[in-house]
């Protein structure tokens, strides 16, 4: 069968993930193809199912295991997809690691940033090459993902740095934790904060290289901030939940993105909630109400 479109998002077995799936086989047409994946088999093939048989869906839904902290694997994935169909349409990097106030976040730092920053820049390192004209690479960050968040002593590691240097920079914040002197040198407590700053420099990295090129082909390369969701990953932390949104309410501006006809210039490169841009030097470094927060 011949397939129009191909859309990809990674970490989609529940949550926003999910719901992205649920509204993209909803939106896009029966030609095309929306590709679902997560790390456990079973959770995938339940997931598909229960989009499949969702009374919206009209394209085509398969699900896929993957493991985005296996760089290899992610690469397999884009080679396959560029072999068989000549690339990709849409891809959203959406995979996360639950972090749970019971365990330090130093306990918990190396499988978050291994899923939630290897993993991104798995994506952005194997599917930007494989992107079609008019595509979308999306990662999803949050508002924490501004460079305001840190001290300013870390800006020049995030700021105008390539994709490698991201990652060096990361490395060298993972080296502090194991050491436990990453507070002492200025960190963050909260290790979702420089991870998100992180996964937004990654994009603002990638994007600076393609830019020209991409906006002249209708594609965008951006972070988006979904707002606050109510999800597994999220209500541990937060006392109040009553302004939260449910995935599926959550999902439809970041579709909106993905599926709009023309590439924002304004937004190519930067970190987009509900349609506009967050101010990439927006945000302050965290504070005791902050601190009490992640403790």
């Amino acid at each position: 069968m011949t397939v129009a479109r191909i859309a990809l998002v990674t970490g989609a077995n529940q949550g926003l993930g999910f719901a992205l799936v649920e509204g993209l086989a909803a939106r896009m047409e029966p030609a095309d193809l929306v590709l679902l994946t997560g790390r456990d088999a079973q959770r995938v093939t339940d997931a598909v199912s229960l989009v499949a048989k969702a009374p919206g869906t009209r394209s085509r839904v398969e699900g896929r295991v993957l493991d985005v902290t296996d760089a290899r694997a992610v690469d397999r994935l884009a080679t396959e997809l560029r072999t068989r169909y000549g690339g990709v349409d849409i891809v959203v990097s959406n995979a996360s690691a639950l972090l749970t106030p019971d365990r330090s976040q130093a306990e918990q730092a190396d499988e978050f940033i291994d899923v939630a920053n290897g993993g991104a820049h798995a994506v952005l390192r194997s599917f930007g090459p494989v992107l079609r004209p008019g595509g979308r690479l999306i990662v999803v960050a949050s508002s924490l993902g501004t460079l305001g968040h840190l001290d300013p002593r870390f800006h020049h590691l995030f700021d105008g740095t390539s994709l490698d240097e991201v990652e060096a920079a990361v490395e060298s914040w993972r080296a502090a934790i194991r050491a436990g002197t990453s507070e002492e040198l200025g960190w963050p407590h909260w290790i979702n904060v420089p991870s998100k700053v992180a996964q937004v420099a990654a994009v603002r990295a990638v994007a600076a290289e393609r830019r020209a090129t991409d906006l002249d082909r209708n594609t965008l390369v951006a972070a988006v901030c979904p707002g606050l969701v109510d999800t597994p990953l999220s209500r541990p932390w937060f006392p109040d939940f009553s302004q939260a949104q449910t995935p599926a309410r959550a999902a439809v501006a970041v579709l909106d993105l993905l599926l709009s006809e023309k590439a924002d210039a304004a937004a190519y490169g930067e970190l987009v909630r509900f349609g506009e841009v967050v101010p990439w030097q927006e945000g302050r470094p965290p504070g005791h109400q902050e601190r009490l927060l992640a403790e």
